[in-house]
């Protein structure tokens, strides 16, 4: 059976349970990036005036806080019935790389801010897409972002972190990493970012505990 962690640090808390809980597959535990991954989507959808349904394939990479890099690199958008990639329907590349990834990363804290109160509606709704594509699978040809244990083989990424991936999800509640995208080095540079912030993270995680 599979176990999610959603309370913040969603990816540090979702590995330490692993760690405390060693006869349970380290893949069924995985955390959640979908609320991140659904205010990507949301934020391409309004810059372009279409819905979220007509994004896909948004990646959030890394971990759930200031450092989560949002990547449309790899995105399409259905615009007047036809799929283009985000750059080239969006057509500023300067919103993408600055204000597009900062606004996602910065969402929470916006929302706080203007309303005094969490986002809990919208982190209900990523909870529930979360556990349908587990228990249904993802679309054909469509990805989602989910926090899973990382095996230091997928994307340079060292192993033994729950780091977002692009992930696919199959009926049989089992995932796998979406393999084989480019990575520019634009984006490198802010994966590698988020991954130091979780293995800091692991680090004091870890320490803590030891001597607890």
């Amino acid at each position: 059976m599979p176990r999610r962690e959603v309370g913040n640090p969603a990816n540090t808390n979702c590995l330490i349970a692993s760690k405390s809980a060693p006869t349970i597959p380290k893949e069924n535990f995985s955390c959640l990036t979908r609320l991140d991954h659904n205010r990507a989507k949301a934020q391409i959808a309004l810059r372009i005036g279409v819905t979220a349904k007509d994004v896909k394939n948004c990646i959030i990479w890394g971990n759930h806080s200031s450092t989560q890099y949002p990547d449309v690199n790899h995105a399409k958008v259905k615009v007047q019935g036809k799929y283009l990639g985000v750059y080239e329907a969006v057509k500023n590349d300067h919103w993408l790389k600055e204000d597009f990834i900062t606004t996602v990363q910065q969402r929470g804290g916006a929302v706080i801010k203007a309303r005094k109160l969490s986002s809990a509606m919208s982190a209900a709704k990523a909870i529930c897409d979360h556990v349908r594509n587990i228990w249904f699978g993802t679309p054909e040809g469509e990805f989602v972002s989910m926090g899973v244990i990382s095996d230091g083989n997928s994307y340079g990424i060292p192993d033994d972190l729950i780091y977002s991936f692009p992930v696919v999800l199959s009926k049989d509640k089992t995932w796998k990493f979406v393999e084989g995208l480019p990575i520019n080095d634009f984006s490198r540079e802010k994966m590698d970012l988020t991954a130091k912030e979780l293995t800091e993270e692991k680090e004091a995680a870890v320490e803590y505990l030891s001597t607890a």
